[in-house]
């Protein structure tokens, strides 16, 4: 099986425009968040997908200055978007990530890849966000091509185009949907960008591991929290928001 990760990334955020390409010390988020991405043991390749529309041209631009796998798609059709995306760089796995989510660590990919494998092929889809005991920004899906051309095919709902995998979850009768618990309860954890205090928060931890450092993950993180907890207050304020609808 040819496993891919599909990160959709785009400029036009209401709430904080052009947040992907905000940078830490001369790089991106989208650039970090690749790096830490390509960790990864069990992937064969990152790929960037956003959309046609001019707004995200330098989300084109940053990729292939980069040299890295960029698929341009239909801005409102997310879930269309992520199947040719799969069919082009022909994936026959998908890892789907949020271009806002820079600290998805590649371990905790590569666990729920293991489990995947572990139960090819009875399984449709996992995860690890259909019951919250991790980060908010460690939000992370697995599925297969055959699966998202399904929910193409038949889903008519405009929110189900709009985010890749509610048509999946929502039909367990027609998929086998499997979520993965964290072994701690670390939901209460904001690691999202939605908004400029959220990259302030983005910005600290990046502070204190280096820029140039793509290999901390999820526990580093967890740990230095306990160390410095001042630095939760950046974002507090901010509901923890899961998008399962």
């Amino acid at each position: 099986m040819r496993i891919g990760i599909i990160v959709q990334a785009r400029m036009g955020s209401t709430r904080f425009p052009g947040k992907v390409l905000k940078e830490i010390q001369g790089k991106s988020l989208l650039e970090l968040q690749f790096k830490r991405l390509k960790r990864s043991q069990k992937v064969d390749t990152v790929i960037i997908a956003t959309s046609y529309e001019s707004i995200d041209d330098c989300i084109a631009e940053l990729c292939e200055d980069l040299c890295i796998p960029c698929f341009r798609g239909s801005e409102k059709d997310v879930l269309e978007r992520y199947y040719l995306a799969a069919k082009h760089h022909d994936l026959d796995v998908v890892i789907r990530t949020n271009g806002d989510c820079p600290f998805i660590d590649a371990t905790v990919i590569d666990k729920l890849i293991s489990i995947w494998q572990l139960n090819f092929p009875k399984l449709d889809y996992v995860s690890n966000i259909l019951e919250e005991t991790f980060p908010l920004g460690m939000h992370i899906e697995i599925f297969s091509l055959s699966a998202i051309k399904r929910a193409l095919d038949e889903s008519i709902a405009d929110d189900e185009h709009e985010h890749v995998t509610a048509y999946i979850y929502r039909n367990t009768q027609k998929f086998n949907v499997l979520n993965v618990r964290n072994d701690q309860n670390f939901s209460r954890y904001r690691w999202t960008v939605d908004y400029p205090e959220d990259f302030t928060f983005v910005e600290e931890i990046y502070k204190r591991f280096g820029v140039d450092d793509s290999s901390f993950g999820m526990h580093d993180i967890v740990t230095l929290l306990e160390a410095e907890p001042e630095l939760l207050k950046i974002n507090s304020y901010y509901k923890k928001k899961q998008n399962i609808i």
